[in-house]
């Protein structure tokens, strides 16, 4: 029984194609870009809402701040959300007694210039007895 010869045009093809094919592209790596980004708008807006966090924790009672969270701060305004009217209207009559003048002076270095509450819900909720969640 005769071992049968390999094709030797097919051997040829197959170095060729070894030869003439590319690998693939090289991609440039992220972790710089986003360690940039990271530095340029992440830590900026947490030293922001940090400073504002902290003196809206130590000025505002808690029981209307386990009813809030702090949305957004863009251009000066900062966006506070509450989960029901009942402590909008509360929040918003501190705001009005004084509360608001205190905390803008108290975060005047972080760029507040102005509180606007809204009625909204940070937190899906299955069931409305659940207890809210708290952010320490």
């Amino acid at each position: 029984m005769a071992v049968p010869r390999p094709n030797l045009a097919f051997i040829q093809l197959q170095r060729l194609q070894k030869v003439k094919q590319s690998g693939p592209a090289a991609t440039p790596k992220l972790g710089g870009e986003m360690v940039s980004f990271f530095k340029q708008c992440v830590t900026k807006r947490q030293t922001h809402l940090g400073k504002i966090a902290e003196a809206w924790g130590t000025l505002v009672p808690e029981t209307l701040s386990d009813h809030c969270s702090l949305e957004s701060l863009s251009r000066g305004t900062l966006t506070v959300i509450v989960d029901s009217s009942s402590h909008l209207y509360e929040l918003k009559q501190l705001l009005l007694a004084g509360l608001q003048q205190q905390l803008l002076l108290a975060c005047k270095s972080a760029g507040l210039r102005k509180i606007t509450l809204r009625q909204g819900r940070w937190y899906e909720a299955a069931d409305p007895a659940a207890p809210r969640p708290k952010f320490d």
